[in-house]
């Protein structure tokens, strides 16, 4: 099987090799050919990612049988995008491989559990919301200001005079 091996860190700073090596053994383990390695250092919350963009029109144009991750997260942030990605590469015929979370949709039970996570994460992000409204809730009622005062409509005068309130604020550092 030829896969193509996706790996992504937040920021430029920190570096993707643990999963490469990891995911480079995998491959050796199981006798998968590596068509390429896709690596991007950019947030999982964005969309648009240039190696993900670039493995999916691959996956598009059938160069490879399978995407191989080191975990969920390091593919999508966010659900949406997540079933997104999953269901174009399943239009392409191209499978999931999920090292660390045992998440293989070659076989039917890997879709099954795929599917299992992808409800957890939904309902877990479902609860966050709720806990969030109710907070909110809590806080009005407490007479608190939700939201940016009125009439506040240029954001880098909020920024500036954020920073100002900041500055001020903070205690003074004394030499000893």
């Amino acid at each position: 099987m030829k896969v193509a091996i996706y790996v992504r860190v937040s920021r430029i700073d920190l570096h993707p090799e643990n999963q490469v090596l990891e995911l480079k053994k995998y491959c050796e383990e199981k006798g998968y050919e590596i068509y390429k390695i896709y690596e991007d250092r950019i947030s999982g919350i964005k969309e648009n990612r240039p190696a993900l963009n670039e493995m999916m029109e691959d996956a598009k144009q059938k160069k490879f049988d399978a995407v191989l991750i080191w975990k969920l997260d390091r593919l999508g942030r966010s659900l949406q995008h997540l079933v997104k990605v999953v269901g174009e590469l399943d239009k392409y015929g191209v499978d999931l491989i999920c090292k660390t979370q045992n998440i293989d949709t070659t076989t039917s039970g890997g879709k099954l559990l795929f599917h299992i996570f992808c409800a957890i994460a939904e309902f877990e992000r479902d609860l966050i919301s709720e806990r969030t409204r109710a907070g909110l809730e809590r806080a009005r009622a407490e007479g608190k200001q939700i939201g940016r005062r009125k009439g506040q409509k240029d954001s880098k005068k909020r920024r500036t005079e954020g920073y100002i309130l900041r500055y001020q604020k903070k205690p003074e550092i004394v030499k000893v």
